[in-house]
């Protein structure tokens, strides 16, 4: 007997839990003790290897639409996650950012500068990275504030973050992702701190950027663009969005007022930049991604199984994205 628990007590227990299925409480009264105990009785029974639990393997990727997607398109790398059926927007993000962090983290060199934007996908990889300091990253805040708060969601929070628990430091872009007008943000890019900042953004190996479009990403879901304003994009042309940048079918930036405004890195520097992973999750999101690859804003992919399928669907040939990218 050791811990004051027999032997044969805790094989009855875990027979009564684990095979009958019985609940805490069912076993408690079956052997006349505390519902506490039999909680105590069953962590013994799995230290003492009585219980031994197993999980049949699982496979979080799936690799022939990763294969799909890296011929159809050129990409240098792809992650699908898959997604059980009837899963939530949320959920699905959740699996995307837990089991695609170490596809992310194989990708940034250690030591590296990473150029990062925010989202609501890019939380939850950002929130899976472990903490390991000796990868040292270098992280810069790609984009200004969508508003007045910081959400969790905010490319200030979580590059902080990534600074954080890769080791690294972190450089802050501490403006509005939108201000008044062009007056306004050339006097900013003047600016001591930012013209320092943006120096460091030149010299990123990596970027992790999202994919947003007319009708869904936080500048909309924060109520900075009106209907009027998405109208008026789709006007000029433009099917997506990166860091508050939009740019239209043939991955090129349109020429909006917005333009003009935004403090985010430009998207010829994106296109310059090694490896940019875009973070994505949903069907919607299938035109502005096609579209971003056509333009080499994105070289690899991080996405769940039904926007995987959705980008199959929408997007071009390989052959083709290679001649619109020779034009």
């Amino acid at each position: 007997m050791r811990d004051g628990y027999p032997e044969d007590q805790l094989h009855l227990a875990a027979h009564l839990y684990y095979l009958d299925g019985i609940g805490q409480e069912g076993v408690a009264q079956f052997l006349g003790v505390s519902q506490a105990k039999v909680s105590r009785m069953l962590a013994l029974a799995r230290e003492r290897g009585i219980v031994r639990i197993s999980v049949a393997a699982y496979e979080p990727r799936d690799h022939a639409l990763e294969q799909e997607l890296c011929k159809r398109f050129g990409l240098t790398a792809a992650a699908v996650i898959k997604t059980p059926k009837g899963a939530s927007v949320e959920e699905a993000r959740r699996l995307v950012g837990h089991f695609g962090a170490p596809f992310v983290l194989e990708l940034i060199p250690p030591e590296s500068t990473v150029a990062l934007a925010g989202g609501r996908t890019m939380r939850e990889l950002i929130e899976s990275i472990p903490n390991d300091k000796t990868r040292r990253l270098t992280v810069v805040q790609a984009m200004g504030s969508v508003d007045y708060t910081v959400g969790p969601a905010d490319a200030f929070e979580l590059g902080r973050q990534l600074a954080s628990r890769t080791g690294g430091h972190f450089f802050a872009l501490n403006t509005p992702a939108y201000v008044p007008d062009k007056r306004a943000r050339d006097l900013l890019l003047a600016h001591e701190q930012i013209r320092g900042l943006w120096k460091e953004m030149k010299q990123a190996k990596a970027a992790l950027v999202g994919i947003g479009t007319l009708d869904n990403s936080v500048f909309v879901e924060r109520g900075v663009y009106n209907a009027t304003d998405r109208q008026d994009l789709r006007n000029a042309g433009a099917v997506g969005e990166i860091c508050g940048r939009f740019y239209d079918a043939s991955g090129h930036e349109c020429d909006t007022p917005w333009r003009n405004r935004v403090m985010s890195i430009e998207l010829e520097l994106v296109r310059r930049i090694p490896q940019v992973i875009a973070v994505v999750t949903g069907a919607d999101r299938a035109a502005a991604l096609a579209a971003a690859i056509r333009g080499r804003l994105v070289k690899a992919v991080l996405i769940d199984d039904t926007g995987a399928s959705a980008l199959l669907s929408a997007g071009l040939t390989k052959k083709k994205t290679d001649d619109m990218r020779t034009k």
